[in-house]
């Protein structure tokens, strides 16, 4: 069994206070959930339970500690505080650890304990979504929203009292929001604090509940707004409306509203930031001699695009200032159309004779009639 002093780093001269001082370090370091050793913490636990006390502290300095109950004190805490009022070894780890350690893990949420009164807490934010198209991405548009949310009550004034006074401070908590526990505990007296109860953390309650509300300040309603949509957002982009989401309880201020967006897609047109992209399909004559296209736009205008003879299939065209704007304003974008070239495939007589003599104009060779490039190159390998 390890020397009890050496375990508090300790001289055999120690006074009680250096004894209380000495553990509540190594209690701290070896804590298990703080990281720390259980074996370790037993053991340092074990020596302060022994040395706090001055009977079994001259016990152990003449005799020694062999670590088993009867040394310890069979059936009793391990602080020696199980029958003398004092609180049990949870409220002292809560003491030295801060609220609810002994429950909630060390270092936790619970971990922080009480602070000072716990502040109004604001109704819930609200989220809908609305559907545009990329016409409306352009111009920008007003929109009707439909919400379900809780909002003040028409009949107490969001206050929760029947007669309509502003509620009073809670009798449990003094308007603290929060009520203390005091334990004892071999370092004196320790308090902590948790949310009281009766008014829920706000420190506020009503003496006489709006019957239509129950005391709440608010109730379910159905809402219709009006909201604003700036040209230029982006599916999935958020519109802020402060101060139309649920309402706080017992007058408590109300949350926010978001509009979130989501673009909807287009028969035509493709986004890409603030381009457009779109196909467009041209004769192969066309492609050849060149000549000018005319294309819509989302704006559901035309616009004229020149075709630079001998245009290739996946060239791309560009409409300046065709696509959409950015949000808040600036450049538009530009449109973009990639160029797919028709080849015919249904020639008559005339026409194919006016293919075969352009093609003898340029010096190209054209198969007979039933043969291929893949029946030429039989031939070749037949020679």
């Amino acid at each position: 069994m390890s020397d009890l002093y050496d375990l508090l780093d300790l001289s055999r001269d120690a006074s009680s206070e250096d004894v209380k001082k000495a553990y509540r370090r190594k209690a701290r370091e070896h804590h298990p959930d703080a990281g720390g050793d259980e074996e370790s913490f037993k053991a340092v636990t074990h020596a302060f339970k022994v040395l706090s006390d001055p009977d079994s502290r001259a016990r152990y300095d003449r005799f020694g500690d062999d670590g088993t109950p009867s040394s310890r004190g069979a059936g009793q805490d391990p602080f020696g505080f199980g029958g003398g009022g004092f609180g049990g070894i949870d409220d002292v780890i809560d003491a030295f650890f801060g609220a609810g350690a002994s429950g909630g893990g060390f270092g936790g949420a619970g971990a922080r304990g009480g602070g000072g009164r716990r502040r109004t807490q604001p109704g819930r934010d609200v989220l809908v979504e609305v559907e545009l198209s990329l016409e409306e991405v352009v111009t920008g548009v007003r929109r009707e929203v439909e919400i379900d949310v809780a909002r003040a009550c028409e009949s107490c004034g969001g206050a929760g009292s029947g007669d309509g006074a502003a509620p009073e401070r809670c009798g449990t908590c003094g308007g603290a929001g929060q009520v203390q526990r005091v334990v004892r505990t071999a370092f004196g007296q320790l308090a902590t604090a948790a949310p009281c109860s009766d008014c829920e953390g706000t420190g506020r309650t009503v003496s006489d509940p709006c019957p239509d509300c129950r005391g709440e300040g608010r109730r379910p309603t159905t809402r219709t707004l009006e909201v604003e949509v700036p040209a230029g957002l982006e599916d999935g982009d958020r519109i802020p409306v402060r101060g139309e989401g649920e309402a706080g309880r017992q007058g408590a201020p109300p949350g926010d509203l978001y509009v979130q967006v989501r673009v909807a897609a287009h028969r035509l047109f493709d986004r890409d930031g603030r381009d457009l992209t779109a196909e467009v399909t041209v004769p192969v004559t066309q492609a050849t001699l060149g000549g000018v296209l005319r294309v819509p736009t989302v704006d559901g205008q035309e616009a004229e695009v020149p075709l630079p003879a001998g245009t290739q299939p996946g060239d791309v065209l560009t409409v300046r200032k065709a696509g959409l704007p950015v949000r808040g304003g600036g450049r538009r974008g530009d449109l973009r159309l990639l160029v797919q070239v028709e080849v015919p495939t249904r020639l008559d007589a005339q026409q194919r004779d006016l293919v075969a003599r352009l093609a003898e104009l340029r010096d190209e060779e054209t198969p007979a009639e039933g043969s291929g490039l893949f029946t030429r190159l039989r031939g070749a390998f037949q020679r």
